[in-house]
């Protein structure tokens, strides 16, 4: 019984990974075709969902605890279920963020043109759904893959705020708009650092080792 309750609550965090990453998705399709209508939709009708359903995975999680009292992979299983739900809620906070400085970006004329902000969201969210998947499957190469490919949104982020700077060193009035350019690029690196976050747990439920900051080792 217990087996099959904990299966069910994967499939429900990878339902809710599969949401999240939508929010992210379409956040950044709202500022690279300028539509208003699912930036807003993205902060009110999508925000409001994300919080019901991390709600209601966590509860889902304390029931299996006080129901079944799982021990070991069971237990740690619920546990980490309950991390990765956390860290999914973050992620839909910050498709908010990313929204939120869309909505202001689209009614201005544009700084530059947004290569690397796509090309940041596309390798964060691929490290989403495969650190969805290594836990889903306890695969941990796959999990530390991830955490190696963390590196390369930290690049592309400070290539990004190296470019801003410029930017606003030759011309004042750039200033505020590469300032919300700068946040989605933290957003979406915070993105890539929530899913390292729980591969490094994965790699450590799987190999009792512990790979947090040693990302050159994996």
């Amino acid at each position: 019984m217990i087996e099959q309750a904990i299966n069910e609550l994967k499939e429900r965090i990878v339902g809710y990974a599969s949401f999240t990453s939508r929010m992210i998705e379409e956040s950044i399709h709202g500022l690279l075709e300028k539509d208003e209508n699912i930036l807003q939709k993205v902060i009110t009708e999508y925000e409001t969902k994300a919080n019901n359903l991390e709600i209601e995975i966590d509860e889902n999680c304390v029931e299996i605890i006080a129901r079944y009292e799982p021990k070991a992979k069971n237990l740690r299983t619920t546990l980490m279920i309950m991390k990765i739900n956390n860290d999914l809620e973050r992620v839909g906070d910050e498709a908010v963020n990313i929204s939120e400085s869309a909505l202001f970006l689209i009614k201005k004329p544009s700084v530059k043109r947004l290569i690397d902000i796509p090309r940041m969201a596309e390798i964060s969210l691929d490290m989403l759904k495969g650190g969805i998947t290594a836990f889903v499957n306890d695969n941990a190469p796959l999990a530390r893959d991830i955490c190696a490919r963390d590196n390369l949104v930290d690049d592309l982020r400070d290539q990004i705020i190296r470019e801003l700077v410029t930017y606003m060193m030759a011309d004042s009035s750039t200033i505020e708009r590469a300032f919300h350019l700068m946040r989605i690029a933290r957003s979406l690196e915070r993105v890539a650092d929530l899913s390292t976050n729980f591969c490094e747990d994965i790699v450590f439920m799987a190999e009792g080792k512990i790979i947090k900051h040693h990302h050159d080792e994996v």
